[in-house]
């Protein structure tokens, strides 16, 4: 994990074939937060976008590389002091075994946060 402390995985599991869900919760005292930004902390977009891969690498148990992305989409600020409780959809498509694409919703209770499409190779 990248993001060391960052985030913890509360459940990760599969809804179909190619179908995940995760839920996670958000360290509010970490060490990001303190810098992004003091006294109003916001969950960097970059991070989300290692959440995702990092979920991704636990489901196809391989390590991955992300090389494309598009329809980034950051919807809603995720402050970790009130939203920490986070749901990751994930949709997995790839035609051979080196190139996967995901398609991610994050979602805050009801609000959609993030919105993302990524292309994985295999490393």
């Amino acid at each position: 994990m990248l993001l060391q402390d960052f985030y913890r995985v509360q459940t990760l599991k599969q809804l179909d074939e190619q179908k995940y869900s995760a839920d996670i919760t958000l360290n509010k005292d970490h060490a990001i937060f303190k810098g992004h930004f003091p006294d109003k902390p916001v969950t960097p977009g970059v991070c989300m976008m290692q959440i995702v891969k990092e979920l991704s690498e636990q489901v196809l148990q391989r390590k991955l590389f992300m090389y494309k992305s598009s329809n980034v989409k950051f919807m809603a600020l995720i402050n970790p002091e009130v939203n920490a409780d986070l749901r990751l959809e994930l949709d997995f498509s790839g035609s051979d075994e080196s190139d996967y694409k995901v398609k991610n919703t994050t979602y805050f209770e009801d609000t959609v946060a993030l919105k993302l499409v990524c292309t994985f190779k295999v490393k």
